[in-house]
């Protein structure tokens, strides 16, 4: 059982959190889990049918909204934190999962396909998060500390099985970011950490789950013998948004089972 003293270590509840992409796989386990420890959680995506089915969903945890919203070209990313800022002055933690991914063989990897990826995992997260720092400046002037959480992978840290050059190129690029903005924020007591995850249960790695030879493959090159669980991508993001993490800047933290750390290539 939490003592007092550990309660309100982790306690993030009554924080406003922005989760981009939280309509789906990580996103909406990371949203889910806030919501459920007292958060008021914002979700975002591009279609309105995902964003309100996802919010009406997520409400069965706690206090959860959705909002429609783009990261993939400047000016998108900006009308969506206008919207955030429009709707709350305050933003206590920004989860930048928003992603996407495309594969094919070199010569034949389309310029869409780079352009695509880069604009929504690497720019998207820079021009949202700049665009958003008025409501992380006026949180941590508020509350002695916003939050900035990026949602990186294992693929920007080891090279890929799969021909996917422009997601393991933006993740690497968005680790690198990561380590930039918060140098540049911890002054003004703004964190930015990014978690690097392995293989989860989600959309992108449909392809693994629906092929029981693969799956098994993938989980033997994991240490600890699974996938990810939801609680495991909520519980660290809770941690980097709570006091219990508020002396942590610039990590990126590989959630893979092991994988990174004992010299295992999982994909993720």
């Amino acid at each position: 059982m939490d003592t007092p003293a550990t309660a309100t270590m982790f306690d993030v509840s009554g924080r406003r959190v922005l989760v981009t992409g939280g309509t789906r796989g990580i996103g909406y386990m990371i949203a889910a889990g806030f919501a459920l420890a007292g958060a008021n959680v914002v979700v975002s995506s591009r279609k309105p049918a995902a964003v309100e089915k996802a919010a009406e969903q997520l409400s069965e945890h706690g206090s959860v909204t959705g909002i429609v919203g783009d990261v993939s070209s400047p000016a998108s990313a900006r009308d969506l934190a206008a919207e955030i800022l429009r709707t709350g002055s305050e933003l206590d933690v920004l989860v930048n999962n928003a992603g996407v991914t495309w594969g094919a063989p070199l010569e034949d990897f389309p310029d869409a396909g780079w352009d695509k990826v880069m604009h929504t995992n690497l720019e998207g997260v820079f021009h949202l998060t700049v665009a958003l720092l008025p409501g992380l400046r006026h949180s941590a002037e508020q509350s002695g500390r916003a939050t900035v959480i990026n949602i990186g992978s294992t693929d920007g840290i080891n090279v890929p099985e799969m021909d996917s050059f422009s997601y393991g190129a933006s993740k690497a690029g968005l680790h690198h970011l990561t380590r930039h903005l918060a140098k540049k924020l911890a002054s003004e007591s703004i964190t930015v950490n990014a978690i690097a995850p392995g293989p989860f249960e989600s959309r992108m790695m449909k392809f693994v789950m629906d092929d029981p030879v693969a799956l098994d493959r993938v989980r033997s090159a994991i240490p600890l013998g699974r996938l990810g669980r939801p609680d495991d991508i909520a519980g660290l993001s809770i941690f980097l948004a709570s006091a219990a993490g508020q002396y942590l800047t610039g990590t990126i933290i590989p959630l893979d089972g092991g994988g990174v750390g004992c010299g295992a290539s999982a994909r993720g």
